[in-house]
């Protein structure tokens, strides 16, 4: 692995947020539209839209000098659509495991809350999501019993909403961001081999399990991206 802040020169240049053309820059989402024959898009139809939100804001947090190192793995979100209801759950769980261990006290809690409210121990949502990602995130959650208590006690304090809709946008969010925000040093190797589980668990799920996504050439990408 290349040291931190060196990046090799057959690497896309990605950078932060949408563009309105590759001349403007392209983040990791924008790559793999181009990659897929897509239109110029940071969210082409190639990708399930929460695997796509999740790779936007690993993208988006991740050092300028780490992110070109993200691009190895577009090629890996393409096709992994339609992949069934429980998803969003999934990648929101996975990220919250990834992120708790790391994140400050404050987002410790929001992703207590989240990833108890998903997966039933805390409100009455049913969650689609895989049970071994419902146990995985279970047994993390059963390794910070001073938090799930105190989030027991404050979920107890909420109106009753009875709601039915997935907050796995907001714990993907929270959880890339504690990553990102945390006092240790390698926060953005944390982001990418977040990234890349995500992109590894969405794959088996289209059953492309351990099938090699394409590597990634200068050749697919110097005709409209220009190197780091």
């Amino acid at each position: 692995m290349p040291a931190t802040g060196s990046v090799s020169s057959s690497m896309p240049m990605l950078a932060r947020g949408r563009h309105r053309n590759p001349r403007r820059g392209a983040c990791f989402m924008e790559l793999a539209s181009y990659l897929a024959g897509e239109p110029w898009s940071d969210a082409p139809s190639c990708t399930d839209e929460s695997l796509a939100h999740l790779a936007r804001l690993v993208n988006d947090l991740s050092s300028d000098s780490a992110r070109p190192r993200l691009a190895r793995l577009t090629p890996g979100v393409i096709g992994l659509r339609d992949l069934g209801p429980g998803l969003q759950d999934e990648l929101a769980l996975i990220a919250a495991v990834h992120a708790l261990p790391v994140a400050a006290e404050s987002r410790q809690r929001a992703l207590v809350v989240g990833i108890g409210r998903t997966i039933g121990v805390f409100g009455g949502y049913a969650t689609a999501a895989d049970p071994a990602v419902v146990a995985r995130a279970r047994a993390c959650l059963a390794q910070y019993d001073g938090l799930r208590r105190w989030a027991a006690s404050f979920t107890r304090r909420l109106p009753r909403s009875g709601a039915r809709t997935s907050s796995g946008v907001a714990i993907m969010e929270t959880s890339t961001r504690g990553i990102a925000e945390a006092c240790v040093p390698d926060t953005d190797e944390r982001l990418r081999d977040l990234l890349e589980e995500a992109i590894a668990h969405c794959r088996e799920r289209a059953g492309l399990a351990g099938q090699e996504p394409p590597v990634l050439e200068p050749r697919h990408w110097r005709p409209r991206v220009r190197s780091a």
